[in-house]
């Protein structure tokens, strides 16, 4: 493109150079011959009609590059186009991918909002950790070997009491932890305020481990501890890391803080406590079984013995049947074996009778 507007520029310019010197030179040689003229013009004339011919030419040439650009540039923008669309719908799919992020995330924010609810409610975190417990319990041990609400000779009523095989004392559960103190010796900011917060927990647990072994353990009623259920693990590992000493102090009131994780163990062992108690009580009934079965194995045995003594009798009566009739066998082979001598006449035949026998015949013949 850049070439022929060169050449389009220099056959202009060259045009206008021959048209001023055919000026120039038709004004200085005014006396100049009618001949010499004319082969000037006439040159001028060819000079002029190759300038328009090159003209014509790059016009054509123009018009084809203006085509080609022309669709190149349709080309491109049909391509930039699509382009365009394909990004804009995987940038819908995108946006519909945030819009249900953000949907999933609002519904997310509404739980935690509802939990932080549920936590900020004393009875509502009572009925949440009561939850918890009783799903644990419900689903590791079979029904009848617990009951929620026991009523004891006290007239308490524990969250929850396991009854194990091996023993007619319950074991007590409680879910009710006070969480207050907890909640707020994570709130606190500063160093006085978290003091206050830490002194505040271990009163509130130290209280209610007090509560439980005072309501809960009744000596040859109920077991001899107790199980305080916390219903998160990380307040169980803070109470563990942090404040050593009411755990230490619930261990000699006879208080076992569990948390969920160790709850569910907990629930796990006492149904393999329960498991082996029935495998025990069975095994009397097995034992009893087994000696009947082994005195019908020997009154089988003994009528066996019996059938066998039949059959070997039958045995031997069959042998000496067949030794009578193998010697009936040979006797008629003996009968059969006699000779006749023949005589002149055909129809008169002479008996052979052989002598009398004079071997004894034994016994059995």
């Amino acid at each position: 493109m850049t070439e022929t507007l060169v050449i389009a520029a220099l056959c202009l310019v060259t045009g206008a150079v021959l048209t001023v010197l055919f000026v120039v030179l038709s004004r200085r040689q005014p006396a100049a011959s009618d001949d010499r003229m004319a082969d000037l013009a006439a040159r001028v004339e060819a000079t002029i009609g190759m300038l328009a011919k090159a003209q014509g030419q790059l016009q054509h040439q123009v018009n084809e590059r203006l085509d080609a650009v022309t669709q190149r540039l349709g080309q491109s923008m049909q391509n930039t186009t699509q382009q365009t669309v394909e990004s804009l719908q995987k940038l819908n799919e995108r946006i519909a991918v945030i819009d249900s992020a953000q949907k999933n995330l609002t519904d997310l924010t509404s739980q935690v909002t509802s939990l932080r609810e549920v936590f900020a409610n004393k009875q509502s975190r009572g009925a949440f950790g009561q939850g918890r417990m009783e799903a644990i319990v419900q689903d590791g041990l079979a029904k009848g070997s617990y009951e929620f609400q026991f009523t004891l000779s006290n007239g308490k009523r524990p969250d929850c009491c396991v009854f194990l095989a091996v023993d007619d004392r319950p074991l007590v559960i409680d879910a009710k932890f006070p969480l207050e103190g907890v909640t707020a010796f994570r709130d606190a900011k500063g160093e006085e305020e978290k003091k206050q917060a830490a002194q505040r927990l271990r009163q509130d647990v130290s209280k209610h481990v007090s509560d439980i072994a005072e309501k809960y353990l009744i000596p040859g009623e109920t077991q001899d501890v107790a199980l305080m259920f916390v219903p998160s693990e990380s307040v169980f590992a803070e109470l563990h890391d942090g404040f050593d000493d009411i755990v230490q102090k619930a261990y000699r009131s006879r208080v076992v803080l569990v948390s969920p994780a160790l709850l569910t163990l907990a629930i796990q062992v006492m149904q393999q406590i329960q498991k082996d108690s029935r495998m025990r009580a069975a095994a009397q009934t097995i034992q009893t079984e087994v000696g009947h079965l082994m005195g019908d194995l020997g009154r089988l045995r003994e009528r066996v013995l019996k059938l066998q003594t039949h059959f070997g009798q039958a045995n031997e009566d069959v042998s000496q049947i067949l030794i009578s009739a193998e010697k009936i066998a040979k006797r008629g082979g003996r009968i059969e074996a006699l000779e006749f001598d023949g005589v002149d006449d055909p129809g008169e035949s002479a008996v052979v009778i052989p002598a009398p026998m004079t071997r004894k015949l034994g016994a059995g013949e």
